[in-house]
């Protein structure tokens, strides 16, 4: 094999492990999800909110609304500066290294957010409503059947 095609398939093969990365972090927002439903779907149809816990409740999910999209959009744009990285190194070099290191930054972001947005919400519940959340919380974080 000369060195040329050597190089190019390299390349190609980095190009495909970055790629894979990239799908795998898309996949890890989407099974996301389901948690984030699963949570809301406690609060709103299960805990027998007062109307000034429901008014507080969906307050904190407008402004967590805002802020969450903003973050979609941080991610979007570092998968973006990724993509122009691997088509401009064609390979796992610094610039690559650089556009991971902050999706890994936003993705970090995300989960803090989205943590301070679930304590918000518990916030405004009593004590036995808490209790629930809270053990819904874990079952949505560990994936448990119970």
């Amino acid at each position: 094999m000369t060195r040329g095609r050597w190089l190019l398939l390299i390349a190609v093969v980095a190009f495909l492990a970055s790629l894979c990365g990239v799908l795998a972090a898309r996949h890890v927002f989407v099974a996301e999800r389901p948690s984030e439903t699963e949570v809301h779907k406690l609060l709103h149809e299960q805990l027998k909110l007062s109307p000034e816990q429901h008014s507080k409740i969906e307050a904190l999910e407008k402004q967590h609304a805002i802020r969450k999209r903003a973050m979609e959009l941080e991610m979007r744009a570092a998968n973006a500066r990724l993509a122009a990285a691997i088509e401009a190194e064609h390979g796992y070099g610094t610039q690559v290294t650089a556009a991971v290191d902050h999706i890994h930054h936003v993705m970090g972001e995300m989960q803090k957010e989205t943590l301070q947005h679930l304590f918000a919400m518990r916030g405004a519940l009593n004590p036995e409503q808490a209790r629930t959340f809270d053990a819904t919380v874990t079952k949505a974080l560990t994936g448990e059947v119970k």
